[in-house]
């Protein structure tokens, strides 16, 4: 009796502990972890709503002309005139003034200036370009003609020329406005679709690459040809679109291959929430709040728009800037890409040998 109750309390010892812990220790850590997910989604969900706000709805709520170029024409005395009244709105207008009606209209065509008044003997003229941006040809029209010059010129009525109107088929540009939303989420895509097939190195070069291209030729197609949004030369509106949904997605992929799949989230975020409402695409980056318009146009999403609508209307002109910041981003997002490789793979280099001088078990 006492032997075989010896071995029985002997072998009962070690197994009870052992029989509780298993049951204990997953419940623990798995309460916690979503306890921490409860809190996670509560708090978070609420701070991306109030970015979204902030970044949307701020910048729109706060639409009004800051420091807008805008030219003064005809002889000195009444320039004067008209530019005193037109500085009594305060930071509202950058007046730039030109001699005459014709350096006014190569101010616009330049992208120079937005618009311009010129003084005539026949009465005051006002210049626009509605496909810079139709918001604010509109705009001048109440501002200038209502305003200013109307009160200088005795209550003479104000004769307005587009110089460089928008396209027929899309005279209010919500074609071309609707398009940066559509481009940034292509972006998006091709760069979370590259990272989340396990793509590196040259390969996920090629295919952002390669995509950028397709969607450059369809939007282009889209755009121009079926919309008609666009005029100009159709292999030039290509490279732009391509370029643009290039920069996003190159810099999506980048991050994610820095920082693994957060930086998918990192990079939407950025494109999103910043990008897209801070790119001035419905008015002009004068428009918006400072520092937001000058932001905008250091991101894809603003200056794509701007290379679009210098490519399209005015020649190219001012299309150097947009490009060179759509290039950066593209060259950054695709460098960060074959450095993100090149650290993957020596980590991977590095493990098999740590592994070979591992002691063998004993059993």
């Amino acid at each position: 009796m006492s032997a075989t109750s010896a071995t029985h309390t002997g072998t009962a010892s070690p197994r009870s502990p052992q029989s509780s812990q298993p049951s204990q220790s997953p419940q623990q850590p798995t309460s916690s972890s979503h306890g921490r997910h409860v809190v996670a989604v509560v708090v978070l969900v609420p701070v991306l709503v109030a970015l979204a706000l902030w970044a949307f709805a701020w910048p729109a709520a706060r639409t009004a002309p800051r420091d807008l170029p805008l030219g003064v024409a005809g002889p000195a005395t009444a320039a004067a005139q008209v530019e005193k009244q037109l500085t009594e709105h305060e930071g509202a207008f950058e007046i730039h003034r030109y001699s005459d009606e014709a350096a006014a209209r190569d101010a616009i065509e330049d992208r120079t200036v937005y618009g311009a008044v010129v003084v005539t003997e026949q009465g005051p003229k006002l210049l626009t370009a509605s496909a810079a941006s139709p918001f604010v040809a509109q705009l001048l029209q109440q501002a200038v003609t209502q305003q200013a010059v109307t009160q200088q010129a005795g209550g003479a009525q104000v004769r307005t020329v587009d110089v460089v109107p928008a396209a027929k088929d899309d005279p209010r540009g919500s074609a071309l406005t609707s398009s940066v939303l559509p481009l940034t989420l292509a972006g998006i895509a091709a760069g979370a679709v590259v990272t989340l097939l396990g793509l590196r190195g040259r390969r996920a070069i090629v295919a952002l690459v390669g995509a950028s291209a397709l969607v450059g030729l369809v939007a282009a197609t889209l755009a121009g040809s079926w919309l008609g949004a666009l005029t100009g030369n159709w292999w030039a509106q290509a490279g732009a679109l391509g370029l643009a949904t290039l920069a996003v997605g190159a810099a999506v992929a980048g991050l994610a291959a820095l920082l693994g799949p957060a930086g998918i989230g990192l990079g939407g975020l950025l494109v999103m929430l910043l990008g897209n409402p801070f790119s001035g695409a419905a008015t002009a980056p004068e428009m918006l709040p400072d520092p937001v318009g000058t932001i905008g146009q250091w991101l894809p999403p603003g200056a794509g728009v701007s290379l679009l609508r210098s490519i399209s209307f005015f020649d190219g002109a001012a299309a150097s800037g947009p490009a060179l910041t759509l290039a950066w981003w593209a060259a950054l997002g695709l460098g960060a890409i074959l450095l993100g490789s090149a650290l993957k793979g020596r980590k991977e280099a590095k493990g098999p040998t740590l592994t070979e001088h591992e002691p063998a078990p004993a059993n």
